[in-house]
Formats: C-alpha cells, sequence, structure tokens
C-alpha cells in the first residue's frame, strides 16, 4: 500500500514538472506600502494573472478599504463589464478607473487623498472559472509633505531630464558644427585648383606689350617685302640735315 501511494506521488510530481498540470488560481500583485501628500492624487497600482483566458465580460474587480483605527470594511470601487464608482462614504466621488481589464490591470486613482484616507486598500478579481486565490493588498500613508526619500526621487528624475536635454542639445550642436567643417573644407578642396598664382616680379600683360611696341620698330620695303633693320628717330634727322647743307654751298659757290 505504502509502495502504490510512493508512485503515485511520483507520477504527480514528474506531471507537475513537465507542465501537463496547471495550479489553477488568481495571483495579484500590488506596490504594497505607499505614501501620498494631503490633497493630491494617487494611483493604486494592482495587476494580476489567471490561468483562465480573460473574459471581459465575466470578470469581476472589487477594492475595499480597511481604516488603521477599528472599524468595519467600506467598498471603494466595483468593476464588472464597466467601472461602478461608490454612491456614498468617504470614497464618493473621489475614485476613478485607471486600469484595462484585457491587459490584465485593475489599477484605480485616489482623487486628492485625506487623512481619513489612511489604512489598507484590497484588491480582488475573480475571473470565472478562476475565482480563488489571494487578494492584493496596499497600505497607504497620508502625509503633509513629501518625505526626504520623495523628494530626493523627485529631484533625481528632474535632475536627469534636464541632463539629458542639455546633452542632447550638445549632440545636435556637434553635429551641425562638423557638418558646417566639411563642406567648408569640399568648397576649399574644389576652389584651390582654380586659383592661378601670380607672380608678383611680372608686370600686368597690358603694360608690357606697351613696352614692346614703344622700343621696337620694324620697316618693311616695298619693293622686295624684306624687313629692314630698326633705325632710331636720330639717324633719320641725320640723313635728312645732310643733303641740306651740301644745297646749300653748291648754291654759295654759284
Amino acid at each position: 500500500m505504502c509502495v502504490k501511494g510512493l508512485y503515485f506521488l511520483t507520477v504527480l510530481s514528474g506531471l507537475a514538472a513537465s507542465g501537463v498540470l496547471q495550479v489553477s488560481g488568481m495571483r495579484i500583485y500590488t506596490s504594497g506600502d505607499m505614501e501620498a501628500v494631503n490633497g493630491t492624487d494617487v494611483r493604486l497600482k494592482c495587476t494580476f494573472q489567471s490561468s483562465s483566458t480573460i473574459n471581459a465580460n465575466a470578470i469581476v474587480i472589487s477594492w475595499s478599504f480597511r481604516p488603521l483605527k477599528p472599524g468595519r470594511e467600506e467598498s471603494v470601487f466595483h468593476y464588472q463589464q464597466r467601472p461602478y464608482p461608490p454612491l456614498e462614504g468617504i470614497f464618493r466621488k473621489r475614485v476613478s478607473w485607471a486600469g484595462d481589464v484585457m491587459g490584465r490591470d485593475a489599477s484605480i486613482i485616489l482623487q486628492q487623498v485625506k487623512f481619513t484616507y489612511n489604512g489598507t486598500y484590497i484588491c480582488q478579481v475573480k475571473n470565472p472559472p478562476d475565482v480563488h486565490g489571494t487578494v492584493g493588498e496596499i497600505r497607504l500613508r497620508v502625509v503633509t509633505t513629501a518625505s526626504f526619500s520623495e523628494l530626493l526621487l523627485l529631484a533625481l528624475a528632474i535632475g536627469g531630464a534636464i541632463a539629458g536635454v542639455v546633452i542632447l542639445l550638445i549632440i545636435i550642436v556637434s553635429c551641425r558644427r562638423c557638418r558646417k567643417r566639411r563642406q567648408r573644407q569640399q568648397e576649399g578642396s574644389e576652389e584651390a585648383p582654380r586659383k592661378e598664382r601670380k607672380d608678383p616680379t611680372a608686370c600686368h600683360p597690358s603694360r608690357s606689350f606697351h613696352l614692346y611696341l614703344s622700343e621696337t620698330s620694324f620697316e618693311i620695303d616695298s619693293s622686295d617685302g624684306m624687313i629692314s633693320d630698326p633705325s632710331t628717330g636720330s639717324e633719320s634727322s641725320s640723313e635728312e640735315e645732310g643733303p641740306s647743307s651740301d644745297e646749300e654751298e653748291e648754291d654759295d659757290s654759284d
């Protein structure tokens, strides 16, 4: 008999380990302890996992509140096909739906919390046939001002956001400068071959041509078409003056 019992337990353990048997039950996850400043809104986060397929028409979500002081438990919120906020009590017009059934989210938002909201909030989800399982609890503490840890987290979040923006701006400016520098280098490389180096000792072409014409002259003989040697103004003037003196002497002898 003992041998058969051990054999049966061994078979069940093997089936469970292989995943053939699935443990039914609703598993709910909450944020645990929370702190909120008086007069602000706070989101009570509650998510769940079910072994059955989510049926939006059959799923039931309920929130209840248990105060710190001895007292009866009070209904906070109810969801079945659509949200049902409380019509009376301290949570009247102070609760709104913030969840998504198909996304396995059953969260709610408490608006303008008061000190009377100190206590434990209980989240319960039923997804037939998965109606058994643990419940989720959130212990809320309403305070006058935020604690040092929350202020530190807020400061770190703001500082991180500002640092991210500054780094992004630096990257953008650096990219623009690199792009402009590359454009200038490309433009310089394209214009460099077009520039000609000028010799500072050379005269202007028009001036040098003018000097050349003024210093040198050529004469062309119409008889044979040959170019004669260059002549200066002094020689031509002497030839022209020579015959005139001889003629004067002959006239005197006569």
